[in-house]
């Protein structure tokens, strides 16, 4: 038994930085117990953030000459049948417009978690072209996001914002919209011959 015991520990020892390694730049959260409540709005605002580093840094990572890059059918094998066409039929969204819409995204569903009003035009946030402009957008809008997320309480996290959607689903749904448009960025990136961030190993 006590054999078995020191085992378990020396794996356990061995294993820890091989599981740190797999997650690279996760945040260090303290140990909480396995059935602990945990507040709604501390729960959702450190998903929050860990989505907010790695798309702000994948943002930034694109050079500003860049911002209006968007790949076309092209680029890609003659006879892929893959519809390039976005619903207006203007071709899909340019680096630029993509890192905007998720900052208007994040304006839309934060009203809806917080029952808050943007106190910033978020339509005109589409019509921008300049990478500076954009990023301060897409930063003052987490921001916003931030503090609705923070309105969150047991009591009132489960409450419907429309239909059968409620506050604490559509907080968790506004980081998976975000984490959609990065895996798409990361590939604009790839294709102009950028490591994303949160990728580089060095």
């Amino acid at each position: 038994m006590v054999k078995r015991l020191l085992v378990t520990m020396l794996v356990g020892v061995c294993c820890a930085p091989l599981l740190q390694a797999q997650v690279p730049n996760a945040p260090r959260t303290p140990s909480i117990a396995p059935g602990t409540i945990v507040d709604p709005a501390k729960s959702f605002d450190d998903a929050l953030k860990s989505f907010e580093g790695q798309f702000l840094g994948l943002a930034k990572a694109m050079p500003a000459g860049k911002y209006n890059f968007a790949p076309s059918a092209a680029i890609f094998v003659a006879d892929q049948k893959t519809d390039y066409l976005s619903p207006n039929n203007q071709g899909v969204r340019s680096f630029g417009q993509m890192v905007a819409h998720v900052a208007q995204a994040n304006y839309f569903y934060g009203g809806q978690i917080g029952s808050m009003k943007p106190d910033v035009d978020v339509k005109a946030i589409g019509g921008l072209k300049d990478k500076d402009a954009i990023i301060a957008a897409l930063e003052r809008s987490f921001v916003f996001l931030h503090q609705a997320i923070g309105t969150l309480t047991a009591q009132n996290a489960f409450e419907s914002t429309r239909g059968t959607a409620t506050r604490a689903s559509t907080a968790g749904g506004v980081i998976a919209h975000g984490f959609d448009h990065y895996g798409q960025l990361a590939e604009y990136l790839r294709m102009n011959g950028i490591i994303p961030p949160a990728s580089d190993k060095k």
